[in-house]
C-alpha cells in the first residue's frame, strides 16, 4: 500500500462514497468520520472498487489486487459494516456500503470490546446535523425516493368499502412472508444514548430484520437470530409504546422493520430539523380528524413523532389539525385517540414505493445524480470515466430527470434498465 503515501486518500474516499445512492458532501466533519472508520488501506480499496456488487474475481481484476489478499480484507470490512456481502450465483458479491442504510447503521449496531462507539456517535451527529449540507444534498431538491417508508398501524385505518390495505403496507404480512428473523441494536437509539439524548427508556435491542437482510446481519454479528414469536412480540410492544413502524422503501421482499420514536430516529429528527418530509417516505394513508367527535385532549399532538399535529380552537372548541404536507401516515396518533376521532384514510395523491431494491436504487441514484456510476462502475477505467461524465451530464438535465421520474416514463425506463442488467 506504499502508493497511498503522498495523496489524500480520505478526500478520494469522500468523493467515492458521495457518488453512491446517498450523497455525502465533503466537509471537515466527514473527513474526521472517515479517518475514524477506515484505515488507509481500507480507504484505498473502497476508492478502487467497482460501484456495483461484484465477485472477488471481478474486484481483483478491477483493483489489480491479489484475490487471496482481498478475501480476508473484504470479510473484515464486512464485519465492520464498510462493505456488504450478498450470496448470489453460488458466490459472495461484495458492495461498498453507502452511508444509509449502510455504514452508519452497521457501525452503531456493532457490539464488543474496544469500540469507539461514543466517538462515532459524536462524529455521525456532527456530520448529519452540524449544518444542513448533508440533508440538503439528499432532499433539498424535492427528492421523493428515500431508503425507508412508514407502515401504518393496521387497526387505525378507517373501515370503508373502497379502501384496501395491501400486503406490503402491513407489518404483519411482511413478517408472515419470511422465515428468518433477527434483532440488533437500534443504531439511532445507540447513538443518542452515547450523546446523552435518548428520550425513551426502551431497550436498545429493537432493530428487527428479515430474510436476506437478517442473514447478512447475523453472519457479520450485527444481530442475533430470533424466532417469529419474538419478532411479533417486538411488533406488539411498538404498538403499545406508540412507535412508528418503518421498513424498506420497496413493495417486494422488505428486509427490516424499524420501531422508531421521535426522540431518537434520525430520519424523523431530520424531518423536524429540515422540514423535508421525504426523508421518511409516507405510507399510502394519511391521518384525518373528525372535528365533531374530537374532544381536544391533545394526546395525538404528544404522540406524533414529527410534530405534524396541532390543536386549534374555534368558538371555544378545541380540535386536532393535521399538517398534511408532513404526515407520515403511520397511525401513531390514531393509536392514542380515545374517542376514535383520528383515523387513517387513503391518500388521494399517489406515493412512489418502488417495486424492489433494484428499482429503489435506480430511482434514488437518478434523483441524486449518481446513476451513471452504476452503469459505468469501474472507477479505474478512463473510457468509463468519460462515459460517466457524458451520461451524468445528460441525466442531470432538468427536463430529462423530470421526464424519467414521471409516472408516464418511469416504468418504461426501469424496464429498459432491467433488460440490460
Amino acid at each position: 500500500m506504499g502508493h497511498i503515501i503522498g495523496k489524500d486518500i480520505y478526500r478520494q474516499l469522500g468523493q467515492k462514497v458521495d457518488n453512491t445512492t446517498v450523497r455525502m458532501p465533503w466537509s471537515e466533519p466527514l473527513h474526521k468520520l472517515l479517518k475514524s472508520l477506515y484505515s488507509p488501506g481500507e480507504a484505498d480499496l473502497i476508492v478502487r472498487m467497482p460501484y456495483r456488487p461484484s465477485s472477488i474475481s471481478r474486484i481483483a481484476e478491477i483493483t489489480g489486487m491479489d484475490g487471496r489478499k482481498l478475501r480476508p480484507m473484504l470479510e473484515n470490512m464486512c464485519s465492520k459494516g464498510l462493505v456488504c456481502d450478498m450470496w448470489e450465483k453460488d458466490e459472495y458479491q461484495y458492495m461498498i456500503s453507502p452511508f444509509v442504510i449502510g455504514f452508519f447503521e452497521f457501525t452503531m449496531m456493532r457490539t464488543g470490546d474496544n469500540l469507539d462507539s461514543k466517538k462515532w456517535a459524536e462524529l455521525f451527529q456532527s456530520y448529519m446535523f452540524g449544518d444542513s449540507s448533508f440533508i440538503d444534498a439528499n432532499f433539498g431538491d424535492g427528492q421523493q425516493i428515500s431508503v425507508m417508508r412508514a407502515i401504518p398501524h393496521e387497526e387505525t385505518i378507517r373501515e370503508v368499502d373502497h379502501v384496501e390495505i395491501l400486503d406490503y403496507e402491513k407489518a404483519s404480512a411482511l413478517i408472515a412472508e419470511q422465515d428468518l428473523f433477527a434483532v440488533g441494536l437500534c443504531s439511532c437509539r445507540h447513538e443518542k444514548m452515547h450523546l446523552g439524548k435518548q428520550g425513551c427508556d426502551v431497550d436498545l435491542e429493537t432493530c428487527t430484520s428479515m430474510g436476506d437482510a437478517a442473514q447478512f446481519l447475523i453472519r457479520n454479528k450485527f444481530a442475533r437470530e430470533i424466532p417469529r414469536g419474538e419478532m411479533l412480540d417486538i411488533l406488539a410492544r411498538s404498538k403499545d409504546m406508540g412507535f412508528t413502524l418503518s421498513t424498506d422503501n420497496v413493495k417486494q421482499n422488505a428486509g427490516f422493520i424499524c420501531h422508531c420514536c421521535g426522540c431518537c430516529c434520525n430520519l424523523m429528527q431530520g424531518i423536524k430539523y429540515s422540514g423535508y418530509p421525504g426523508m421518511l417516505v409516507s405510507s399510502s394513508f394519511i391521518a384525518s380528524c373528525d372535528v365533531e367527535s374530537c374532544n381536544g385532549c391533545g394526546l395525538c399532538v404528544k404522540a406524533c413523532p414529527i410534530d405534524a399535529i396541532s390543536l386549534c380552537e374555534n368558538a371555544g372548541v378545541k380540535y386536532a389539525e393535521i399538517n398534511t404536507k408532513l404526515c407520515l401516515g403511520c397511525g401513531v396518533c390514531a393509536l392514542k385517540c380515545k374517542t376514535g376521532s383520528l383515523q387513517m384514510d387513503k391518500r388521494t395523491q399517489k406515493v412512489i414505493h418502488p417495486e424492489d431494491s433494484f428499482e429503489r436504487v435506480i430511482l434514488q441514484s437518478l434523483e441524486r445524480g449518481t446513476l451513471q456510476n452504476l452503469i459505468f462502475d469501474n472507477p479505474n477505467s478512463r473510457s468509463e470515466s468519460f462515459m460517466r461524465a457524458v451520461v451524468g451530464g445528460f441525466l442531470k438535465l432538468s427536463p430529462v430527470k423530470k421526464g424519467l421520474m414521471s409516472e408516464t416514463l418511469r416504468s418504461r425506463f426501469l424496464s429498459a434498465i432491467k433488460s440490460k442488467g
